[in-house]
């Protein structure tokens, strides 16, 4: 089924919403106990562009963030996908490591980074592990969801058409796998970018997360809400980038709105 509005219908309502948005913000700023919490549209803006444009002092810092944010996305997702399909495939090592798997994905992540100082210094390592620790455990439970959801019919009807455990791995669990995959690297990259923030705040000498913990520092709110806006414009940067690259991949997969009826 369609949606109740057209595309180009639904892009100008959600700009109006927007623009509704800073409307309001700009005019409850005017109250200066508002703007002391909240800060100012136009000044949130006049940071923004003092960043890129007339001092571009944020390249820097900007680069540092990215850099951990896409280290962190890559082992994170790379170590849960292998981790993820082999406890999928093998039920004797997943029941024995299953208590321990949840007692750490219980256990809260942030309090592992003056740990992770310790280990790794201030540097960039330091942070892109403690993003690791948040997006390993979201494509591991996914991955392994996914295998552990293949029908046992298709997988007896591959048997029975003579696939070794190598084509089933290819042909059937992967693909079972990939749209689980998918699902969970939207939500890893914005924790990505969560794990290498906090790490920044908790202790760096570069960064957008510096940033915002000097801004924090002088009360500066409006310097604060710069660095979120420019975080979150980031991350949906790296959500599309994601979108994308599973439009390719899971071309075979029917639109949400299809019918699947011919």
């Amino acid at each position: 089924m369609k949606g109740p509005w057209s595309a180009p219908l639904l892009r100008t309502l959600q700009v109006l919403l927007l623009a509704a948005i800073l409307l309001i913000w700009h005019l409850a700023s005017a109250n200066r106990d508002v703007a002391f919490f909240f800060g100012r549209p136009l000044e949130v803006a006049q940071v923004i562009w003092a960043w890129f444009v007339t001092d571009a002092g944020i390249y820097r810092h900007l680069g540092v963030t990215l850099i951990e944010t896409v280290l962190a996305f890559a082992i994170g997702t790379a170590g849960g996908l292998g981790f993820g399909l082999w406890l999928g495939l093998s039920r004797g090592a997943s029941a024995l490591l299953d208590p321990y798997i949840t007692a750490a994905n219980s256990m809260p992540r942030v309090i592992l980074a003056p740990i992770f100082a310790m280990w790794f210094g201030l540097g960039i390592w330091s942070k892109v592990a403690l993003a690791v620790t948040l997006v390993f455990f979201i494509v591991f439970f996914n991955v392994y969801q996914g295998v552990r959801e293949v029908s046992p019919t298709l997988l007896a009807n591959a048997r029975m058409l003579g696939a070794s455990r190598r084509q089933l791995l290819r042909h059937v669990y992967i693909p079972s796998a990939t749209s689980w995959v998918f699902s969970s690297l939207h939500t890893s990259v914005g924790l990505a970018f969560v794990g290498a923030v906090v790490g920044e705040y908790l202790g760096s000498a570069a960064g957008v997360g510096y940033l915002i913990l000097q801004a924090e520092g002088t009360f500066d709110v409006n310097t604060v809400f710069a660095g979120i806006v420019v975080l979150t414009v980031f991350a949906l940067l790296l959500d599309g980038v994601v979108t994308l690259v599973e439009r390719r991949l899971l071309a075979w997969r029917p639109s949400p709105g299809g019918s699947g009826m011919l």
